[in-house]
């Protein structure tokens, strides 16, 4: 628990924060489970188990991943041992609109307050994935450290994670087509074109397609561009990029990013496996906060 407040934040792999990152926010991250292959591991931000680079080698490979919500027993056997030891807890869940997890803390959220009398288990739904996630982590952390409670947090929360934009890219339609985000044909004559399209998440958490762009380098820049169309005081700003094993591309993200906004500070991590399922790799993703979500 952080040393400036009564209650504990924790959220779940998805957020795609590094080991060091949430070591300095003071959060604890709960390890989503995912299965490749004939093999399943748990996506820890550490990478203990399979790293990024690895599963992506994979995915490369044909092989195919599946991920799984983090069921209501598992949430009971984290949760109640804080509650039970006197502290509350602010669990920030991945986008209900991309996973039922949220949902299955919410079960379990009612019964653990009535289990332990005067203590709360608040549970904010990010609507939001990845890195996206990972930013509203983060401002909550700095949120916290500045003396805010719980209440006025899950307030503050829920009124502004409606202003963190997700923009993102995909190098392979295939993944997106699996998960039926996209048409089998629109992958097969998209693919053939160089197509690329950009896509963000929308203020019910959910991923919605918004352009197609010719080429790569386009589609990169064309997420700098959507920023600065919607961005509000970057100067002030800690931006986030993940990708999917394709670091290059997204530290040339970055630089556009420092150079055209003169922003605080960018942080650039993978994109772990959980997300990667569904993305596959060469993934770009920009987060920041805006005026909107779109």
């Amino acid at each position: 628990m952080s040393k400036h407040s009564d209650y504990k934040i924790i959220t779940d792999s998805t957020c795609d924060l590094s080991p060091k990152l949430i070591e300095e926010l003071d959060v604890e991250v709960i390890p989503m489970v995912f299965s490749i292959g004939d093999d399943t591991y748990h996506n820890y931000p550490d990478e203990r188990e399979i790293s990024s680079h690895d599963f992506y080698d994979r995915l490369r490979a044909g092989e195919s991943s599946i991920t799984n919500q983090i069921t209501p027993v598992r949430f009971t056997e984290l949760f109640e041992p804080i509650l039970s030891s006197g502290t509350d807890v602010l669990y920030i869940a991945f986008s209900s609109g991309l996973s039922g997890t949220c949902n299955n803390a919410c079960l379990i959220a009612k019964d653990l307050e009535e289990k332990y009398p005067g203590r709360r288990l608040r549970v904010v739904d990010s609507l939001a994935a990845s890195m996206g996630e990972g930013l509203l982590v983060y401002h909550a952390a700095k949120k916290r450290d500045e003396g805010m409670g719980l209440e006025e947090l899950c307030g503050w929360l829920t009124e502004n994670r409606n202003r963190l934009a997700h923009w993102f890219t995909v190098d392979d339609l295939n993944h997106l087509k699996r998960g039926g985000r996209v048409s089998g044909a629109a992958a097969l004559f998209g693919t053939m074109l160089g197509i690329k399209p950009v896509l963000h998440v929308d203020d019910e958490g959910h991923l919605i397609p918004m352009e197609k762009v010719r080429g790569r380098r386009q589609s990169l820049d064309s997420l700098v561009q959507h920023m600065a169309n919607t961005v509000e005081e970057p100067d002030q700003q800690m931006i986030f990029v993940s990708h999917g094993d394709s670091l290059e591309d997204a530290e040339y993200v970055a630089q556009q990013v420092k150079k055209n906004f003169h922003v605080k500070a960018v942080e650039i991590n993978p994109i772990g496996p959980v997300i990667g399922t569904h993305s596959g790799p060469g993934t770009i993703a920009l987060f920041y906060l805006g005026k909107n979500k779109d």
